[in-house]
């Protein structure tokens, strides 16, 4: 189940200047009143960055010229909670570093203003999500975003780091299967975003090929651990016959891990254990829980390293990188002590962490 890389871009000056019927130059001088423009050209751009919805940015846009200083990082507030997320920060800041920028917080607000643009040369998103209004006005400052994943829908970001969480997903489940699973269930996460279809697509399409139902659960994005672990004794109430379980978001799989060890049931004999995102949690688990590796620092980086990129011009947007993962397995799916399938270790960044 291939992701596609995206294909919108937001406006740029380029548009609003070939609408216009002016150079690249002559439109930038209108929008930032500065240089030798008349006041009939200048109302001409302003009519077409009005009618194209670019919206002016009165920070510098290079780094060749006069700049702000620092890039943008926009975090949702549900995701700080998150090792992955604040993994993914430490990497954009390290990176800015690298090239002597600060990096500006940007946190969700219930009514952002509708013309709001931040004081900085670019912008990075983690995850975003269908609903978030303040993707919609981020992306429409014209100032240029990277986004890690793509946006759900049409409209895409100047530049997207993707990762094929359905491969890996189908690869985990491949795993399972060998350790003899035959009934694996899912605890998904409401979250409208690329990275949760990817994974729920790949585990019904993984289910139709085995000729078996799905039996998924869904859960909100930093849900507390009484919800976890209540969706998952529900969940094995309703199908006593599941035999594996994979947690999708970050913190599932431990709360559902205890929740197991209460009701007796021994990980990684009597059930199989895996999530989808690991941490430094599920390596210290009583059993070890295998997990995606995700590479939340590496993404954050990449994420940074192209938004530097598109400024200097080096690449033109609209442009996707991928970043791979890898599957660390590990004792909760020890079943079947044979570790047959440890020769595919390579496959796609697998390996067993000991």
């Amino acid at each position: 189940m291939a992701q596609k890389a995206p294909t919108h871009a937001p406006v740029t000056i380029i548009d609003v200047a070939r609408a216009a019927g002016v150079s690249k130059t002559t439109a930038s001088d209108a929008l930032s009143e500065r240089g030798r423009v008349s006041p009939a050209t200048r109302d001409a751009v302003m009519v077409a960055a009005e009618r194209l919805g670019y919206s002016i940015n009165r920070s510098a846009r290079s780094l060749r010229t006069a700049t702000t200083g620092a890039i943008g990082l926009y975090i949702p507030q549900v995701l700080v909670r998150s090792e992955h997320y604040l993994s993914f920060v430490y990497g954009v800041v390290n990176e800015a570093a690298a090239f002597d920028y600060d990096v500006t917080l940007i946190v969700a607000a219930a009514d952002a203003r509708p013309a709001y643009s931040p004081h900085v040369d670019g912008i990075v998103l983690i995850d975003p999500v269908l609903e978030d209004p303040m993707i919609t006005r981020l992306l429409g400052t014209g100032l240029p975003v990277v986004s890690s994943e793509r946006l759900p829908g049409g409209r895409q970001p100047a530049g997207v780091v993707w990762s094929n969480h359905a491969q890996y997903t189908t690869l985990l489940l491949e795993h399972l299967n060998a350790r003899g699973a035959q009934h694996p269930a899912l605890i998904a996460s409401t979250t409208n975003s690329d990275w949760s279809h990817a994974i729920q697509g790949a585990y019904r399409d993984w289910c139709r090929t085995i000729g078996v139902e799905p039996r998924l659960e869904v859960a909100p994005f930093g849900a507390d651990t009484a919800t976890l672990q209540h969706t998952a004794r529900t969940l094995l109430e309703q199908s006593p016959d599941t035999d594996a379980l994979i947690g999708a978001g970050d913190g599932v799989a431990t709360a559902i891990s205890h929740a197991l060890a209460a009701d007796g049931r021994r990980i990684g004999s009597d059930i199989l254990l895996a999530s989808c995102v690991d941490s430094s949690d599920l390596r210290a688990a009583h059993p070890p829980i295998t997990a995606i590796d995700t590479k939340g620092g590496e993404a954050g980086q990449a994420c940074a390293r192209l938004l530097f990129d598109l400024l200097q011009g080096r690449v033109e947007p609209p442009t996707a990188q991928e970043l791979p993962l890898s599957l660390n397995l590990r004792d909760s799916t020890a079943r079947a002590l044979d570790i047959s399938d440890d020769s595919a270790s390579a496959r796609l960044g697998q390996r067993r962490d000991d």
